[in-house]
């Protein structure tokens, strides 16, 4: 092993000669949709000329004040925030306007009858008090700029810099002279993600929002504290979100408490999560408030935010106490830091997008509609009409919804996944990670790392993404790996001693560098999908020339290849396709995007050329030649596509197949280990123990393979158990407040738990 001092070093001397290549194309991010808010784009308030670059939020210095001289060089970084800009929101009488509105009102008289009025005052004059005293939240400006240095303290120390867009922050300044509220969002990450966004805003004197943060803080100093920050928390007595929501009172309470916020001009800052659902409620409130007239429209922003090492103790909401002692610790320790990158989408108007009629999500059908006919009856009529993600929104969360209105924010909260993830930065070591865990998992020279960087670089700069560093080869692969350095194994090759870097095959490491991978699965997921489609085509022509070797100088059909991509398309979790675009366009973005990245090139048909072709009837795969007559006239199988594809490199397997496919691998293997497993759970189950029961089994099934533990994450078993009561393997009984989740009949049967078995596995090349 290289030695713990030397290895950089030796890095950096196989890397003296390499040129300088960053920095020379910056795409123009965050547009808001062409076809959902065409005015807004119109507007241009996002501008890349002329172009202002980055800002490190953490470098104060005293250019940013209005002061000079030895004394203030020492006091600038408090000189600074004392000079900002706050844009003060007292509490007033909010209070009693939201006590006294008509939402809340009626909300009263449904819950309680006027008899049960009289016996439970005490009690619904107590539940509502507590609910009342979130209203009081209000930002407090000497509060505000003292934290506000605190956190530029603890932040200089958490990361090695926190880089802002300044022609990003030059349009949200323009963005506020339109005099609609603002309301920034974001994908849930970590417990900093809000405290990063209202640092930037205040650093630029812009409007500090109030921050929708669902934890439980029992210490009512803390609530306090929080509160006179602006942090709408959870109401004291509710353990969690869901929780909240089930309170027939919490949610005409907040959506009246929503609505005043934005009457009096006032910004919000939402965090919203999508294998758990969260978030969507508060977006749904904010609609509510246009509708009832209170504001005439609302600009929305969204935000990505992305870390080159997500901080440790602030994954989740809660905190105790001996993690804060560990995180301060681990600041004096000091060591190898970070950075951050926050990228500031354009505000786009809310009213707009609901009037244009493009971002829609009605009409959608269960999943097990979509899908079950063609796993099991080789059915393909169902796959083009559009999946049902009602449960983002359920009916016990909002009740007073319109259905319309549901299905609205549903479809906003799906665009607004999707805008947040697309914003987001592509930092190094999400490029190095990949590239270990995808494409060299064995181990890989260094030399070949900084060739496939370059070449991954190019193409995510190709997709009109950013990524969040800049300078030469050698400083991106040294600052990488040595963030990286506790996940990997570090190796000198004889006889040149060149480094060669692999992967800890522990299931730690493996699952932190899957972590970082995820961002390029969102970049990359045309021509992943596309990649598993074509090898699911590949193994039927295995299947049907009696199995042995792959076969790849084969034609490949549009149709056939747009079916396959239609059906993972469908397996996809929120977040990656907009619902301004059909699940079909999807499909079909799909085979040109491997035609575009090299995979796959088009062919014309010659008549002597076997075409891989399925009959629609039977849906069997046969091989048909084009200049037989009278085997044409007498099957059942249609003419082959007039646009048919083949394989770039048919002579030997083509790397970048594997590793498109191996992107979506992680999430394939995960189903197929949960589906092998649900024979192994109590029958029924509430969904709590059936998530962390299902959790162990895979995490053993990964034990027992020693291998791919990145298939293992909760996060992971989330989206599977999500993906089954989808697709009806497991059914829901709702009891006592509870969920209950059992196997359906139909898949207590062997032969289709195999069929769905089969399906899974068809898109995971040379699965084992």
């Amino acid at each position: 092993m290289l030695n713990q001092l030397s290895w950089g070093v030796k890095i950096k001397r196989k890397l003296k000669s390499a040129a300088p290549f960053l920095g020379r194309f910056r795409p123009l991010v965050g547009q808001c949709c062409h076809q959902c808010t065409p005015e807004s784009l119109g507007l241009k308030l996002l501008r890349n000329t002329p172009p202002l670059g980055f800002q490190n939020l953490t470098s104060v210095s005293e250019t940013h004040t209005g002061y000079r001289g030895w004394l203030v060089r020492r006091v600038c970084c408090l000189l600074f925030v004392w000079g900002c800009e706050v844009h003060p929101s007292p509490a007033g009488d909010r209070r009693h306007r939201v006590h006294g509105s008509e939402r809340v009102r009626q909300a009263l008289v449904a819950a309680y009858s006027p008899d049960e009025t009289e016996l439970v005052m005490p009690e619904v004059r107590d539940h509502l008090g507590r609910l009342l005293a979130l209203t009081q939240t209000f930002i407090s400006p000497y509060l505000l700029r003292l934290v506000s240095w605190m956190l530029l303290k603890v932040f200089s120390l958490m990361f090695c810099s926190v880089q802002v867009n300044r022609n990003q922050l030059a349009a949200l300044h323009r963005a506020t002279q339109l005099k609609s509220p603002l309301v920034y969002v974001c994908v849930r990450q970590s417990g900093i993600d809000h405290a990063l966004i209202c640092l930037t805003l205040f650093c630029h004197n812009l409007r500090v929002p109030y921050t929708i943060y669902p934890a439980h803080v029992r210490q009512s100093w803390l609530r306090s504290f929080l509160q006179r920050l602006g942090v709408v928390l959870l109401p004291e007595g509710s353990e969690s979100e869901r929780d909240a929501e089930m309170d027939s009172l919490y949610s005409p309470v907040m959506t009246s408490f929503t609505g005043e916020l934005l009457r009096e001009g006032a910004s919000l800052s939402v965090g919203i999560c999508g294998s758990r659902g969260h978030g969507g409620q508060w977006l749904a409130r904010v609609h509510q408030a246009i509708s009832d007239g209170l504001v005439p429209d609302v600009s929305i922003v969204p935000v990505g935010i992305s870390y080159d090492c997500l901080p440790r103790y602030f994954t989740r909401p809660q905190a105790g106490v001996m993690s804060a002692l560990r995180f301060a610790v681990s600041l004096l320790k000091g060591g190898h830091r970070g950075s951050v990158r926050i990228h500031f989408a354009q505000a786009f108007s809310l009213k707009e997008m609901c009037q244009s009629g493009k971002c829609r999500v009605d009409g959608g059908r269960p999943l097990q509609d979509l899908l079950l006919t063609a796993i099991l009856q080789d059915r393909m009529d169902s796959i083009f009409r559009q999946k049902d993600v009602s449960w983002l929104l359920p009916p016990a969360v909002m009740p007073e919804l319109c259905p319309a209105d549901r299905q609205q924010t549903i479809a906003l909260t799906l665009h607004l996944m999707y805008s947040s993830t697309t914003t987001m930065a592509v930092m190094s070591t999400s490029l190095v990670s990949c590239l270990l865990l995808h494409k060299h998992r064995k181990g890989v020279r260094v030399s070949v790392l900084c060739r496939d960087i370059c070449w991954l670089l190019e193409e995510v700069l190709f997709r009109n993404i950013d990524v969040g560093y800049g300078g030469s080869l050698v400083g991106l692969v040294l600052h990488a790996l040595s963030l990286l350095r506790p996940y990997l194994l570090l190796a000198a090759a004889p006889p040149t001693g060149e480094p060669i870097i692999a992967p800890r095959p522990d299931p730690d490491s493996l699952l932190i560098l899957s972590q970082h991978c995820d961002l390029l699965t969102h970049v990359f997921i045309h021509e992943a999908v596309g990649a598993c489609a074509v090898s699911a085509m590949l193994s039927e022509v295995v299947g049907c020339g009696g199995g042995g070797d792959p076969e790849f100088d084969v034609v490949l059909g549009q149709e056939e290849l747009t079916e396959k991509s239609l059906q993972l398309t469908h397996l996809l979790s929120p977040g990656f396709v907009p619902p301004c675009q059909t699940a079909h366009g999807f499909a079909l973005d799909v085979v040109d995007s491997m035609v575009r990245c090299g995979v796959l090139v088009m062919e014309e048909v010659q008549k002597d050329t076997p075409v891989c072709d399925f009959m629609k009837k039977q849906g069997v795969l046969s091989w048909a030649v084009s200049d037989n007559p009278d085997q044409s006239s007498d099957s059942d199988c249609e003419e082959p596509d007039a646009r048919s594809y083949k394989l770039s490199q048919p002579s030997q397997c083509p790397e970048l197949l594997f590793f498109l496919c191996s992107l979506l691998s992680v999430r394939l293997r995960a189903l197929c280990w949960a589906l092998e497993s649900l024979h192994y759970l109590p029958s029924p189950v509430t969904e709590r123990d059936c998530l962390s029961q299902l959790h162990t089994h895979l995490k053993n099934r990964a034990q027992l393979e020693k291998a791919h533990y990145e298939s293992s994450s909760i996060d992971l078993v989330r989206l599977v158990l999500r993906t089954f009561i989808d697709l009806g393997v497991l059914t829901e009984d709702r009891q006592r407040g509870d969920v209950y989740l059992d196997v359906s009949p139909l898949f207590s049967q062997c032969a289709h738990k195999v069929k769905l078995l089969q399906f899974f596995k068809q898109f995971i090349y040379m699965y084992n």
